[in-house]
């Protein structure tokens, strides 16, 4: 068996309001010098850490393509900033541009065959508001269980919420209208709704997805400031974020895909289809918003489309 390239770093990022050096975690699988455009991979949560997206790793084995994968700063094993809790201002989409710009030039990727953006969830909602920056060496874009706004985000959950079971929404407006997110009913109404919506798989795969949930567990700074209290409403610094008006700036050729029952629903995806120049969209049947973790073959096929899209000749469409 050939044996696997992987290299792990830190990219010193320099950040103006903190005092003390901060850096960025970074894992490659494969070789960066191999003449292929590596594939940089964007993380989701904010806070999950890049451990969930691994099995996108294979790219490198079966595609010939150099995986980049990184932990977002204030997160897992990238500095952790607990000073900053609660702090709207700082926590906002901007910071997480400049630490991407800043990974992109620390490993010398933007130029030669360029490189690859693959964010899932918040990822994907970074990666479309990056790529709308045209930045140089771009060359491919892919959007997993992404966000268009805030506002489709909360649409999107209020279509699946109006699916469970009567007793469930109803512990659910409890919890959000007092505030009070330990009932017992609270904590079954959301166990059903993750199981049904966000990760469809019994069990969670223990050494890809729990890492992230134990990231947040862990220091929650990030995901309560930039999101909540609740999986189920953005109320932090996210809220009345959006990237539909500058969808139109992408140039990058776009492959969006979402579940089934993705907790990242159609209408939030359907600006991206709209919008961005050069598209194709994919909800996989059966699929949660962790569907590349799942069973039933998605695992597969999505590894399958993401390669597939990534070493095609270029078009002049993609609709």
């Amino acid at each position: 068996m050939v044996e696997i390239p992987i290299q792990e770093g830190r990219a010193p990022f320099t950040i103006k309001s903190i005092d003390e050096p901060c850096f960025t975690y970074y894992k490659i699988i494969g070789d960066l010098s191999s003449g292929a455009p590596p594939v940089i991979v964007v993380h989701g949560g904010p806070g999950a850490g890049h451990e969930y997206l691994l099995p996108f790793a294979n790219l490198w084995r079966e595609y010939g393509l150099p995986v980049v994968f990184y932990d977002q700063i204030g997160c897992a094993s990238s500095t952790r900033l607990r000073q900053k809790a609660g702090d709207e201002s700082f926590w906002q989409e901007q910071l997480f541009q400049d630490e991407l710009d800043n990974l992109l030039d620390h490993l010398d990727v933007r130029g030669g065959p360029g490189f690859h953006l693959l964010g899932q969830s918040w990822g994907g909602m970074l990666g479309a508001a990056f790529a709308a920056r045209r930045p140089p060496g771009l060359r491919r874009l892919i959007l997993a269980s992404g966000l268009a706004s805030e506002e489709l985000a909360a649409r999107g959950v209020g279509l699946l919420r109006d699916q469970m079971p009567p007793d469930m929404q109803q512990a659910l407006n409890e919890a959000e209208e007092k505030g009070e997110y330990d009932s017992p009913a609270y904590k079954r109404a959301m166990d059903f709704y993750r199981r049904t919506y966000v990760c469809r798989v019994e069990p969670f795969p223990p050494s890809e997805l729990l890492p992230a949930f134990q990231h947040m567990g862990e220091d929650s700074t990030v995901y309560r400031t930039m999101y909540g209290p609740s999986s189920l409403r953005m109320i932090g610094s996210l809220k009345k974020w959006t990237v539909v008006p500058r969808l139109l700036n992408i140039t990058a050729p776009t492959l969006v895909y979402n579940g089934e029952y993705d907790t990242s629903h159609d209408v939030a995806q359907v600006p991206f289809f709209e919008l961005i120049p050069r598209v194709r969209w994919i909800t996989f049947p059966g699929g949660g918003h962790f569907c590349h973790l799942e069973g039933g073959g998605l695992r597969g096929r999505i590894l399958k489309v993401v390669g597939e899209f990534l070493t095609q000749k270029e078009t002049a469409g993609a609709r």
